[in-house]
């Protein structure tokens, strides 16, 4: 059993999807952060840097006591080392996996973040900012379309966490000011990925309370 200390964003979704992927059971925590619960010692204690999302594993592969992770990016890889599925055991395509979950927590992830807040949340405009942002977004978006173009998924030819990584980030592509139509590949991709079922039922748990 996986305890998922979560919220709907797109770090939270990523740990949803691939749960709901392989079928591993799990609770879900709802961590309120408009109302300050990620401050609260309880969640500090698991994950210090008061982000979501944060698991627990309660019964961890060596048997011992459970333990807790943070970090979107560690939460997949330990979740695919530890059922075996979403990450190949092939050294290629693990490799190639690897540096594109990498690549998303690095760069995509906070760039497309802060797009995000200079376009819909900084309390004035930073004409700067907002260009700065949204031309690294567009740079970023070309990088994805040209691996797509090359492989139907970013490992290779297999649906894999470093697809599940990425993906919740461009679901807000209306908000980052980027038109899928001028990326043929990753709007492809997308469409794969939005109509596999268990992407569908890890939305669905963001409508409920």
């Amino acid at each position: 059993m996986i305890d998922l200390y979560y919220a709907p964003t797109p770090n939270g979704h990523k740990i949803t999807l691939f749960l709901e992927e392989v079928g591993l059971p799990y609770r879900i925590h709802r961590v309120n952060i408009s109302a300050g619960d990620q401050f609260k010692p309880d969640f500090l204690s698991i994950s210090p840097n008061n982000k979501i999302p944060a698991i627990v594993d309660q019964q961890p592969v060596d048997g011992c006591a459970p333990i807790s992770l943070f970090e979107s990016g560690e939460i997949l890889l330990y979740l695919a080392e530890k059922t075996g599925k979403l990450l190949s055991k092939g050294l290629r395509e693990r490799a190639a996996t690897l540096q594109w979950l990498f690549w998303q927590v690095a760069g995509f992830g906070p760039m497309l973040g802060q797009n995000h807040h200079f376009n819909h949340y900084a309390p004035q405009p930073v004409p700067y900012a907002i260009e700065r942002y949204h031309l690294e977004t567009k740079r970023l978006y070309g990088v994805l379309e040209a691996e797509l173009q090359k492989h139907p998924y970013l490992g290779g030819d297999n649906y894999s966490i470093a697809d599940i990584a990425t993906y919740p980030w461009v679901v807000s592509h209306p908000r980052q000011r980027i038109d899928l139509a001028d990326y043929p590949a990753v709007r492809n991709w997308f469409e794969r990925i939005s109509n596999r079922p268990a992407t569908g039922r890890a939305y669905k748990l963001a409508e409920q309370g």
